[in-house]
């Protein structure tokens, strides 16, 4: 089965000085605000292309280091990812950065790096960022 995912944005003015909304068409989860000032600078109140990009990656690796350690009889406890994607104006998009803590019962912390490792050049979002870096820190707790 193939699935497509949709979500939309509206822009309204220049690139400095405009802004836009983002929303999820799929899922309906809503709309969110962006502009050029929260992405070269920073927000804590204001979605970025970037931000948009970590939550797929955070996701998807979660989803592929869970599926790598079923098949390796080590089903996980819980899998907590954060994903750090960069952002240099000017430039673009520099790299994004794995970190991830998991809970694994029975599995040494050599085969849970391998494990690791394997997932995020698996990962199809990882596949999909191919043309930056992609660096990884797992902690097995």
């Amino acid at each position: 089965m193939t699935v497509t995912s949709e979500a939309t944005t509206s822009w309204k003015g220049t690139l400095a000085e405009g802004s836009g909304e983002v929303s999820f068409v799929s899922s309906g989860l809503g709309a969110y605000p962006v502009n050029w000032k929260a992405r070269s600078e920073g927000s804590t109140s204001v979605t970025t292309p970037e931000e948009l990009i970590a939550a797929a990656h955070a996701s998807c690796f979660s989803m592929a280091l869970s599926h790598a350690l079923g098949q390796n009889g080590t089903p996980p406890e819980s899998i907590e990812t954060t994903a750090s994607v960069t952002f240099v104006p000017g430039t673009g998009i520099s790299g994004s950065h794995l970190n991830v803590n998991a809970v694994v019962p029975g599995l040494s912390a050599e085969d849970f790096d391998r494990i690791a490792e394997d997932a995020k050049s698996g990962c199809p979002v990882s596949q999909a960022l191919a043309g930056i870096e992609i660096t990884l820190e797992a902690t097995l707790a």
